[in-house]
Formats: C-alpha cells, sequence, structure tokens
C-alpha cells in the first residue's frame, strides 16, 4: 500500500486546514487508517483513527471536538479536517494504514510522506 498525504501548509491560530491522503496498490477497505503527528523534538503521537468501513472513529483527547477524520473507499482516501487549530498543533501529519479497527494502540504497517502543519500568527 502506497499513501500519499496533502493538504498541509500555514494556518493562523483559530483556523483550519483539511489534509488528505490518497491510498493505492491495496483493498483500502481492508485497512484501518491513522492520522499522527510529531512535532520537533517530540515522539510521534496518534491523533485520528477510523476504521476501514468508516463507522468507527478515534480521536487522542487533545483534538476531540476540533478534528474530524473521514474516508471515502470509492475514492481510497482518508481525510482530517482540522478546526480552530493552536499553535500546539504544528507539525508533521502522517497517514497511516493498519488493522481494520484504525485503534491508537494498532499496528500501522504503511505509512505516508508526511505533510507540514504550521499554526501560527
Amino acid at each position: 500500500v502506497q499513501l500519499q498525504a496533502s493538504g498541509g501548509g500555514l494556518v493562523q491560530p483559530g483556523g483550519s486546514l483539511r489534509l488528505s491522503c490518497a491510498a493505492s496498490g491495496g483493498t483500502f477497505s481492508n485497512y484501518g487508517m491513522g492520522w499522527f503527528r510529531q512535532a520537533p523534538g517530540k515522539e510521534r503521537e496518534f491523533v485520528a483513527g477510523i476504521s476501514g468501513g468508516g463507522r468507527s472513529t478515534y480521536y487522542a483527547d487533545s483534538v476531540k471536538g476540533r478534528f474530524t477524520i473521514s474516508r471515502d473507499n470509492a475514492k481510497n482516501t482518508v481525510s482530517l479536517r482540522m478546526n480552530s487549530l493552536k499553535p500546539e498543533d504544528t507539525a508533521v501529519y502522517y497517514c497511516a494504514a493498519g488493522g481494520f479497527w484504525g485503534l491508537p494502540g494498532g499496528k500501522y504497517d504503511y505509512w505516508g510522506q508526511g505533510t507540514q502543519v504550521t499554526v501560527s500568527s
């Protein structure tokens, strides 16, 4: 499975961004999908996950109510809508594919290349 993330950029605090991840090379609906992020000097952390069928979603406490993960299995894409962005959301964001449920502690075997999100005035 190959993953290509896009949509990052510079946004002011309180603004919004939508990240997208396009998948190829596998049966997309078999995979749970996750978004992770890594800020400078910090470990990579789970942000959001979605099950293969799209019915179950999971979020880190830090983004609950602000971020929304969704997927379109017909287009082999997963998206992360990010609202009310804060400077602490600044990081490189990665999409990943793994076990069907897209759990925070699940095993993710395939990773995209990352897209930079910077929240700053």
